[in-house]
């Protein structure tokens, strides 16, 4: 289930209540149209990714809520977990531990765009 966020205060008891899970955060708007392609898709992660935290937020609806975001473009995605985004520095243990297995991967934690398929590689990384 998407829960839909309306101002800072429903945005930080959201992140609050996912805790360490991962928290996934769509901006968008109903006038834009690859914010709409990106709806059923994003509902339909929220379903298939039931250990996944999902919330839309209507940038014009909140703009004060975008802009402390700093959102630029629409849709964007942005991934927290323990009320923080997810970034490189907080993700540092993982990439030291995938860089001395050989493995390395790329550290986007928000993306802007409609590509279903890098929102749920990330997703799927990030869990």
């Amino acid at each position: 289930m998407v829960q839909i966020i309306k101002d800072m205060n429903e945005f930080k008891t959201f992140l609050t209540a996912a805790g360490h899970k991962l928290a996934v955060v769509e901006f968008s708007s109903t006038w834009c149209g690859p914010c709409k392609r990106m709806c059923p898709i994003f509902h339909a992660m929220s379903v298939k990714y039931q250990n996944v935290f999902f919330a839309n937020v209507d940038v014009n609806n909140s703009p004060e809520l975008a802009e402390t975001c700093h959102i630029r473009g629409i849709p964007t995605f942005q991934m927290f977990k323990k009320s923080q985004k997810v970034t490189l520095f907080s993700r540092i243990k993982r990439i030291i531990c995938c860089y001395r297995s050989g493995v390395m991967s790329n550290p986007i934690f928000e993306f802007c765009g409609a590509d279903a398929k890098i929102l749920e590689a990330k997703i799927q990384e990030l869990m």
